[in-house]
């Protein structure tokens, strides 16, 4: 009898804990249905450099093929910031994004290689750079990092782009965080994706439902939950990439899947490699 009300109570735990994580599916889950693999918070907020090797090959994969070779390639340096490791031709730059400032969390285990065409490079990449040398000063907490964008924003220090353009995230796989703020967690995911600027554009001015759809594109933009909808000028309008295409760019790119995940097993999760 002692056995099995223990059963039940545990079966009743487990299902109150499979509701409370039904609670926050992040919306990029809701979106695109990755693979997802979810760790515990890290503690430090020092980041530890990664292979210069790897990190090139990461970063580049964000890119279509035909935009690397003329690309500007950033390297992060934990304790200074990004750092131009080759210096490109073609106004595209890409680098591995470690901090997501929206967020005001130091964790350790983000890793999401992107693209940006020059509009991007000169607007948003800005706030990442200004981000990481904050970060890696140790002068800052996230949350003081966090309010300091905003304020930067506010006071149109920080500014859309300011035409149409895109961002590349086409990588075979990516660590980052879920679709808003509001949760802080973690996803590993296979999920390559095309970016367009939306500034100031919300799921509703293009039809979608609130929180996307699965056969469409969604705009994404954790800024608004801080400057209010409608506010955020570093938003996106995303479009996945088709299964054709997405088998295609993970099979390109096994090499550095598989030097991912020797250099961290959080990768495995969503790269289908055991």
């Amino acid at each position: 009898m002692v056995n099995i009300k223990a059963k039940i109570l545990n079966m009743k735990t487990k299902i109150k804990t499979a509701k409370k994580c039904l609670q926050v599916l992040p919306l990029l889950f809701l979106v695109f249905g990755s693979t997802i693999s979810f760790a515990q918070k890290a503690a430090s907020w020092q980041l530890e450099k990664m292979p210069v090797a790897l990190e090139t090959d990461f970063a580049l994969s964000a890119l279509p093929p035909q935009l690397r070779p003329g690309a500007t390639i950033y390297l992060l340096d934990p304790n200074k910031g990004y750092y131009i490791a080759r210096k490109g031709s073609n106004g595209f730059v890409c680098y591995v994004n470690r901090t997501g400032w929206e967020w005001a969390d130091f964790r350790t285990d983000v890793a999401a290689a992107i693209g940006f065409d020059a509009a991007g490079a000169s607007t948003i990449f800005r706030v990442d750079q200004d981000v990481a040398a904050m970060r890696a000063s140790g002068k800052f907490t996230a949350v003081q990092i966090r309010d300091l964008v905003v304020d930067r924003i506010k006071k149109g220090i920080y500014k859309a782009p300011a035409r149409a353009g895109i961002s590349y995230m086409l990588g075979p796989v990516m660590r980052t965080y879920t679709g808003t703020p509001v949760s802080k967690e973690v996803m590993t995911m296979n999920m390559p994706h095309y970016m367009f600027y939306a500034p100031y554009i919300t799921n509703t001015d293009i039809g979608n439902i609130p929180n996307g759809q699965a056969d469409g594109p969604v705009v994404i933009n954790a800024g608004d939950l801080l400057l209010g909808t409608g506010k955020g000028p570093f938003g996106y309008m995303i479009l996945g990439a088709g299964e054709t295409e997405k088998a295609k760019i993970i099979a390109s790119n096994t090499d550095v899947l598989k030097r991912l995940i020797a250099y961290k097993p959080y990768f495995k999760a969503a790269a289908g490699m055991h």
